[in-house]
């Protein structure tokens, strides 16, 4: 169901957010962000001149590299537009990002290696929805390959809980779709 209709109003902004997740042949992943800001009106910049309507204020992209375990081994940042020259500079830094862990904390230590005048607002913003795509690309394609291995290995296989259990209200533990998915987590009543 969309939103309800709204009042008379100007599109003025569009910001987009695609991320894309992919398994690669070494069995590492590639999580890939990219953000784009557009305005509907041209207007003045003093490092680019006019910049026309439709023409991207802000345009970058993301690779994170991470493994099973959701470290991350790699990373590539790249400025397409920005505001200001200097912007696409910082790009580089965010190889500082290897080693961290995506997952609870992921923010702040974001915000310790790349945050502020050593990283890059809209870069910082997306890897937030990189992180959730990981979790969406990763975990099912494990999930069935455990379950497969398990299935293989032996028919009564030791059940192991589901990591998105209470991660959110539909994964709440006393749901209709853990009750469901998963009855072994299942914490409700009967």
């Amino acid at each position: 169901m969309p939103l309800s209709s709204p009042t008379d109003r100007e599109h003025i902004h569009t910001r987009t957010v695609t991320c894309q997740g992919f398994r690669r042949k070494d069995d590492l992943w590639d999580i890939e962000g990219h953000i784009t800001d557009i305005k509907t009106y041209g207007f003045e910049n003093h490092d680019r001149g006019e910049i026309p309507a439709g023409v991207p204020v802000h345009e970058m992209w993301i690779r994170v590299t991470i493994g099973n375990d959701l470290v991350i081994r790699a990373v590539e940042a790249v400025t397409d537009y920005a505001p200001f020259a200097a912007c696409d500079a910082i790009a580089p830094d965010y190889e500082k990002l290897v080693g961290l862990k995506l997952g609870p904390g992921l923010r702040k230590q974001i915000r310790e290696r790349v945050g502020g005048v050593h990283g890059c607002t809209h870069l910082n913003e997306l890897i937030g929805p990189v992180a959730t795509t990981a979790f969406q690309t990763v975990f099912p394609i494990l999930a069935k390959e455990s379950l497969q291995a398990q299935s293989n290995a032996s028919p009564k296989g030791a059940a192991r809980r589901n990591p998105l259990i209470n991660t959110c209200h539909g994964w709440r533990s006393d749901g209709a779709a853990v009750k469901r998915i998963s009855p072994d987590s299942y914490t409700g009543d009967e």
